[in-house]
């Protein structure tokens, strides 16, 4: 059974010891289980403050998380979102992951249907992350609680002010931290720290990193995620050869952590594709930095 950590996750965070952590999600098929069991035992080595799991179909999320919770040391933290659930399920969800000994929580909004432009929740169906953060303070509130955050302003806000406001709203109803969306930019990152403390959002931000290890996933990047593209890391990743052999998408998150860090970051949180390979070397190069 792994150890309790909603109290050494928080002590690390506003201690200032940098927190390393990884997510993942469920996987689909018999190779991807296998890729991601190759993977947690790697990074389990690592020692991480704690490992996150994305929302998937037909209780395949509740399973990964129960599952990492039984048979690794470090903290697991449930994604829980409005979309698919009754306020009453996901009361439900939340207490029986309490039971279970989760501790700890990403609590977001989620995606409506895709295929149904005019989509509206249902009535008894929570609309937003507050919401969801709301639900679960109020059925465990002795649980560690985080949310996303958007430097580069969520896709379907109107406004970086009106994007702030609502995460402010997130932090009021109870979350003690936020995990940036990815970013390549890290000035993106320090004024959107700097717009949230004059919003009065005091909680730890922490940054989220994904290296790039294939061409082609910046552009998709762009397109679901609205991420600005420095041109010096654009010309890099053209060249396949570069990224494959060279690692240059790995070696520009390395600089791109190591600056945070040296900024004030609180620590980095790696958005794996359920790899390790890449964020497991990216954590070695910033350890031998001396982080």
């Amino acid at each position: 059974m792994s150890k309790n950590v909603v109290e050494t996750m928080r002590e690390r965070l506003y201690l200032r010891d940098p927190v390393f952590s990884f997510e993942f999600f469920p996987p689909k098929d018999e190779k991807g289980h296998a890729t991601l069991e190759k993977s947690l035992a790697e990074l389990a080595r690592l020692n991480p403050a704690f490992v996150s799991v994305t929302c998937g179909a037909a209780g395949s999320t509740r399973d990964l998380v129960l599952s990492m919770q039984e048979r690794y040391d470090f903290g697991v933290m449930a994604h829980i979102t409005a979309m698919g659930y009754s306020r009453g399920e996901l009361a439900d969800l939340v207490a029986d992951y309490r039971r279970r000994g989760v501790r700890n929580f990403l609590a977001l909004r989620g995606d409506p249907p895709r295929d149904v432009p005019d989509w509206r929740p249902p009535s008894d169906q929570a609309t937003n992350a507050r919401e969801v953060v709301e639900i679960i303070r109020r059925v465990a509130p002795d649980v560690c609680i985080g949310v996303a955050g958007y430097p580069e302003k969520h896709p379907q806000a109107p406004s970086h002010e009106e994007d702030m406001r609502h995460l402010g709203e997130k932090v009021a109803a109870g979350a003690d931290f936020v995990v940036t969306q990815l970013f390549f930019n890290n000035e993106s990152y320090f004024d959107f720290v700097h717009r949230a403390r004059l919003e009065g959002i005091k909680v730890p931000i922490l940054p989220g990193i994904m290296p790039v290890t294939r061409t082609g996933q910046v552009d998709r990047f762009r397109e679901l995620c609205r991420v600005e593209v420095p041109p010096a890391l654009d010309g890099l990743l053209q060249d396949d050869e570069a990224v494959k052999t060279r690692g240059v998408g790995i070696a520009y998150a390395a600089a791109q952590c190591a600056d945070l860090l040296r900024r004030g970051a609180y620590g980095i949180h790696f958005y794996t594709l359920n790899l390790s390979r890449a964020s497991h070397t990216l954590y070695e190069i910033l350890k031998a930095m001396g982080w």
